[in-house]
């Protein structure tokens, strides 16, 4: 449940309606961490379906043993997800035949269940730490080819980049999928389908800059530079500031919805704002324009399409239009906010003069050496 301790916004209550001492101090050391609130909320959310699978078992928090771990592991993709607002309830789990992403149904996916692992993991590392807890984690890595547990980078040279550590035991794995890009033609669909400058504008900002939903809702007027096409955003985890150029075309679909809003706006005041004023005790007021109703656009232009297109996918977009460009990774690189330029690359694609050039080294003729 929501909070109003500014420390800790969230906070899991056990059936008596008492809070959970234990996770309520985890989460305040989480918090006291930098961690945003989001990420407090998740975590929180993850040890809640934790707590409630430990009194199915009838097993204290401090008793857990890989065994419970290994049945929580194996009855998550069985369960079945709450109910949350705005889902579509038919044919879930099917592939849309425009988008061809598959529709979200009320199983848990296997990168959820690895984040379940994780959080799961770094709550008990905690207490260990603490020394009140638990004698071993019940959430322990994967045995190495010999039978014991891999050290990580136990023989590491240090000429060479450090590679990823050993996997937890129980962590199912997760297929590559193929990034999702959308076409020229989807692109265009969806943006004849919005109604409102203000929406054509926080698009465009987004597909062509890569700028995550958050970044995007989060801006001010002040951090829109017009002479150089450039807006700022505070990136997501590192919360560093950075200025990522823009296309024209959304500065002037910018310059349309500023001049909608019929008022001024200061140049400390909040970007996005709603269309229709709201009663909140102060008269008839623009409220700043949230996460949800911004998904509410979107379900709007996808009951429309019948598509299930997300911000991801405009925020995935960007990279492939700059690698059909051929464009530098170096340049690409910066835009989604990721933290390695392999990451860039696992979402963009060689530009068609590669592409041009490997087709016909292939095709030539071979030469025997």
């Amino acid at each position: 449940m929501r909070t109003d301790d500014p420390a800790v916004l969230y906070l899991l209550v056990g059936p008596a309606r008492v809070a959970v001492e234990p996770v309520q101090q985890f989460l305040r050391d989480f918090a006291a961490q930098g961690c945003s609130p989001s990420s407090v909320r998740s975590y929180a959310y993850v040890l809640l379906r934790w707590w409630r699978w430990l009194l199915v078992v009838g097993v204290e928090w401090n008793r857990a043993t890989p065994a419970e771990v290994g049945d929580f592991v194996l009855w998550l993709p069985l369960a079945s997800k709450p109910e949350r607002p705005g889902t579509t309830m038919d044919r879930k789990g099917a592939v849309n035949p425009i988008t061809r992403k598959r529709l979200l149904d009320q199983r848990y996916q296997p990168r959820t269940v690895r984040h379940s692992n994780a959080v799961v993991r770094s709550f008990y590392e905690y207490w260990i730490d603490e020394e009140t807890g638990p004698l071993i984690n019940p959430v322990q890595l994967a045995r190495g080819r010999l039978g014991g547990v891999r050290r990580v980078h136990a023989h590491q040279n240090p000429l060479e980049p450090v590679v990823p550590g050993a996997r937890l035991r129980y962590n199912p794995r997760v297929p590559k999928s193929t990034p999702r890009a959308m076409s020229d033609e989807r692109w265009a669909e969806v943006f004849g389908g919005l109604r409102s400058h203000r929406d054509r504008a926080l698009l465009a900002l987004a597909v062509s800059n890569g700028a995550r939903a958050s970044e995007l809702l989060g801006m001010r007027l002040c951090d829109v530079d017009w002479g150089e096409q450039k807006i700022r955003v505070v990136r997501k985890g590192s919360r560093a500031e950075q200025w990522l150029p823009a296309s024209a075309e959304s500065f002037v679909w910018l310059h349309l919805y500023l001049a909608s809003l019929g008022s001024p706006l200061g140049s400390d005041e909040r970007l996005w704002w709603t269309l229709r004023r709201r009663e909140r005790g102060l008269g008839l007021v623009r409220q700043p324009l949230t996460y949800d109703a911004l998904r509410a656009v979107l379900r709007r232009v996808n009951a429309m399409l019948g598509t299930n297109w997300s911000m991801h996918d405009l925020r995935r977009s960007s990279s492939p239009y700059l690698g059909d460009a051929n464009t530098s990774a170096n340049v690409i690189w910066p835009r989604p906010g990721t933290s390695a330029c392999a990451a860039s690359r696992a979402t963009s694609k060689p530009g068609l003069a590669a592409v041009h050039q490997a087709t016909e080294a292939l095709a030539g003729p071979r030469r025997r050496g």
